[in-house]
């Protein structure tokens, strides 16, 4: 990369601070995916000074924010974790949407192979996108947690004669309804209960993938002009999250102080190992807890205290649950950790390391 960066002559970026996203676009568009990996030299108009490395810092420091600006119209945040954003399915209310979402792609892109970190979060769905992996119904519960409570219901009880459904959505555009089959002629094939599980995993795509397919691919597009795939491929969703915006610092006695406890007390076995194991983790494997709870690695920049659920603050709480044998569960639009009353510190050891570094993929409702 560092011959690619010589290759090319240094990019000199001059913009407003008010239009860092329209002028950085403007000055970028024009440069090829090689071109974009030279060194890029920032300069804020009106500020005169030689960037030493805090001025491009600060260029994708506000960039990152200017992603989300609504006046865009690229991303929304999710319904159950408002912290993390998903593209918008009404983005082309922005006639430049998809040239923008490519841009946008490119400066994740970018700021991976300069290893600048990004304050920018996503849904975990999306960063399945990013990498070419099909999205799973347990990455639903973070976008749209009502919706999700539904399917779950579906799965979980026997629909027979009480759900009329097809194998068709709804979708709404611009203030019209319009019928979106799931499979090919979808909206004539009822959902049974033989079929149901391919029902939600087909609905689960529609709401996280196919709604957005255009802005998907433009993003990936951009990303892979400076990020090719077969290195992505190296990473899962999670690490991915930690590679664009880097390993937080997790603070696990602010944590502890923003705890509540459910059917235990800060004085229960359980718990007390639990923050002891806790204690001894990585800084990777702190991230990997903090993903594992509360469905993203960020840290409030108020500390623990400032945690969001899906209905405003929720502070992390951990709840007990029974089955020695079974492993912790969380349900991150709560914030919730369900711990099971392990009977050693071991077993609880080995149980809690064990879900933070499994991925738990397929219909595996906690």
């Amino acid at each position: 990369t560092r011959r690619a960066e010589s290759r090319y002559e240094t990019i000199r970026l001059r913009v407003r601070r008010n239009e860092i996203f329209m002028d950085s676009y403007q000055q970028l568009r024009v440069r090829s995916g090689d071109e974009m990996k030279a060194k890029i030299q920032v300069q804020f108009q009106g500020e005169e000074g030689i960037d030493a490395g805090g001025v491009i810092k600060e260029w994708y420091n506000s960039l990152a924010q200017e992603i989300f600006n609504p006046n865009y119209a690229l991303f929304l945040q999710a319904g159950g974790k408002a912290c993390t954003y998903h593209p918008n399915p009404m983005s082309s209310i922005n006639r430049e949407h998809l040239s923008f979402f490519q841009f946008v792609g490119r400066i994740i892109g970018k700021a991976i192979h300069d290893g600048h970190n990004l304050e920018a979060f996503f849904t975990r769905g999306f960063y399945k996108h990013m990498l070419g992996r099909t999205v799973i119904p347990l990455d639903l519960e973070a976008f749209d947690p009502e919706y999700f409570v539904n399917l779950k219901w579906t799965l979980e009880n026997d629909i027979t004669d009480i759900l009329e459904l097809t194998f068709s959505a709804e979708s709404d555009e611009f203030g019209k309804t319009k019928i979106v089959d799931l499979k090919e002629n979808g909206r004539n094939i009822p959902v049974t209960e033989d079929n149901k599980k391919e029902y939600v995993q087909l609905m689960c795509e529609h709401k996280l993938t196919h709604s957005v397919k255009p802005q998907i691919e433009a993003f990936v597009k951009g990303l892979h002009e400076i990020v090719p795939a077969s290195l992505l491929s190296l990473f899962d969703d999670k690490e991915l999250e930690l590679l664009i915006s880097g390993l937080p610092d997790i603070d696990i006695e602010d944590l502890r102080a923003n705890t509540e406890y459910h059917n235990y007390t800060p004085n229960s076995d359980q718990i007390v190992w639990f923050w002891r194991v806790l204690g001894e983790f990585t800084q990777e494997q702190k991230a990997w807890f903090l993903q594992f709870a509360t469905g993203t690695s960020r840290v409030p920049l108020e500390g623990f205290k400032g945690l969001i659920g899906m209905r405003g603050p929720q502070k992390f709480s951990i709840h007990r649950a029974y089955g020695e044998q079974r492993l912790p569960s969380a349900h991150t639009c709560f914030n919730q950790l369900d711990l099971p009353e392990y009977s050693s510190e071991d077993v609880l050891r080995q149980k809690l390391v064990q879900a933070v570094t499994e991925a738990h993929e397929g219909f595996g409702f906690a």
